[in-house]
């Protein structure tokens, strides 16, 4: 039987700690008592563990884990989804199933075209966006957890220096695919998995003046095909292509 996959909030060579709800989750619903097996994620690395101590407590429940035997673990891809935001159901979405085939990181960015409601409400929804995030790589089986960002301006993203190939998709694109960059990226980085970072702009594309900001920081841009896409699912399109490319 598959084990389920914790995420230890505490941890040191020999044990790791659930608190708040998973801690709640594991001793009320799951019933936990000492010798119960699990896996659990502490510090990027996954082990083979048995629950030591459960502590229930109203504001403050706490389930110790003694760290049995570290097992393998996939690691995450080399991908940055620089996101612009856009109706946050859709987008809460899309961090789900973006955390859920790979993604390392997830960087919210605020583009001429995201509605004006929508981009004074973001700073407030970073910790929400974490959380799923953090529930989605627990519920995939994860060993690790993206990082997500605090939305900054997409001027901003854009002008970082480049940590890898970057690359945005863009609808006026038509003869330059995706996979094609990738695979030029996968050759020039040899035996390495190479690091990249896709731009995904909001409803409505990017702006004239966007797309320059893009040509002029050494982005490039590239399609996922004929049809035009939902901000959410180029996402979860661009990353399912870099996975086949990559993985």
């Amino acid at each position: 039987m598959t084990r389920r996959r914790w995420i230890a909030e505490h941890w040191d060579e020999a044990t790791a700690t659930l608190v708040g709800a998973q801690a709640e989750h594991m001793a009320r619903v799951l019933r936990a008592q000492p010798g119960m097996e699990a896996d659990v994620v502490a510090g990027g690395r996954v082990f083979h563990a048995e629950v030591a101590a459960v502590t229930l407590a109203k504001d403050s429940s706490e389930v110790r884990l003694n760290l049995v035997a570290e097992l393998p673990a996939d690691p995450a891809l080399p991908v940055t989804l620089a996101l612009a935001v856009y109706k946050f159901d859709r987008m809460e979405w899309a961090i789900e199933k973006a955390t859920e085939l790979g993604v390392a990181e997830i960087a919210p960015v605020i583009a001429r075209r995201t509605e004006k409601h929508l981009a004074e409400a973001a700073q407030k929804r970073t910790q929400r966006w974490q959380l799923i995030a953090r529930e989605a790589a627990q519920q995939a089986r994860r060993s690790d957890v993206p990082l997500v960002h605090e939305p900054c301006p997409l001027a901003a993203r854009v002008r970082r220096p480049a940590a890898g190939a970057r690359i945005v998709l863009a609808e006026q694109e038509r003869t330059t695919t995706l996979r094609c960059l990738v695979e030029e990226a996968q050759e020039a980085a040899s035996e390495e998995m190479p690091a990249l970072e896709i731009a995904i702009g909001p409803e409505g594309g990017w702006a004239p003046a966007e797309e320059a900001l893009f040509d002029a920081n050494g982005w490039r841009a590239a399609s996922l095909g004929p049809r035009i896409l939902r901000a959410e699912t180029a996402a979860i399109c661009a990353l399912a292509v870099i996975a086949s490319c990559l993985e």
